[in-house]
């Protein structure tokens, strides 16, 4: 495999077609933020804005700013995305909703703790684009905000009684050992290290079954097999975002 040849084809993909057709029809000129919901001609079918794909987008068209060109639509995009979401997407206290409406009202309550991570993200590069300490701040309050509910990611939204049957959910520590990472020049050193180290084992020693060679998506709170629907459900798609961001730690510490 030519894997120059392949670089140049994912590049040329990404910055002449895709980022472009974001750029071009996803901004909502009118109230801000983005529409996600696009056809194949980036006509909008649905104007409902979830919170974690506008923080996702403020994160591209910022990394894509500070890593590939200090291009200055890919700046504005990015800042009137984060203006948006810093005016509507949170509760007060940087709990982040899950929907918006067009306008910025909000549609579903903050119970789902991704919404918080991706905004973490978001702001978290668009405060090295934008050099705004207000951005930066944003970042590191909702990311102590996530360490404080990790526990209980949903809080008072959280529908199971947990009780009777406490389990532990794979999809924390795997977001975290990204997000800790893309944070990190934000954060102390000793916090991030202990984050990684914590996200580390449990995807490898807890989640990761080397017997059944799969990632599991739910264990008991004594780290053991669950008997149970949840205790059997797979997410490859976690599985495999885990192993991504487990190779990103690795060379980190190499």
């Amino acid at each position: 495999m030519n894997l120059k040849a392949v670089e140049n084809q994912y590049k040329l993909e990404l910055l002449e077609n895709i980022v472009p057709f974001w750029l071009h029809h996803s901004q909502d000129t009118e109230n801000g933020g983005y529409f996600t919901c696009l056809d194949r001609k980036g006509q909008v079918f649905d104007t409902d804005k979830f919170v974690w794909l506008q923080g996702r987008e403020v994160w591209l068209f910022s990394m894509l700013y500070n890593k590939v060109e200090p291009n200055s639509e890919w700046l504005e995009c990015a800042r009137q995305g984060g203006e948006f979401l810093k005016k509507f997407g949170h509760d007060g206290s940087l709990n982040w909703y899950f929907s918006l409406t067009k306008e910025g009202k909000p549609l579903t309550q903050p119970y789902n703790i991704f919404s918080d991570c991706f905004a973490a993200m978001a702001f978290g590069q668009l405060g090295i684009a934008d050099k705004n300490e207000e951005y930066t701040n944003i970042a590191i309050k909702t990311f102590q905000n996530i360490l404080k509910r990790q526990k209980n990611p949903k809080g008072i939204y959280n529908k199971a009684i947990g009780e009777n049957r406490p389990l532990k959910n794979f999809a924390l520590p795997m977001i975290l050992s990204n997000l800790s990472l893309e944070l990190e020049h934000l954060l102390e050193k000793e916090m991030v290290e202990e984050t990684i180290d914590h996200c580390i084992r449990e995807v490898m020693e807890v989640f990761y079954r080397e017997d059944l060679d799969l990632v599991l998506e739910n264990v008991d709170t004594n780290n053991q097999l669950s008997d149970t629907f949840d205790g059997r459900l797979l997410n490859p798609g976690h599985a495999i975002e885990a192993m991504w961001f487990i190779m990103d730690l690795g060379k980190k510490l190499e």
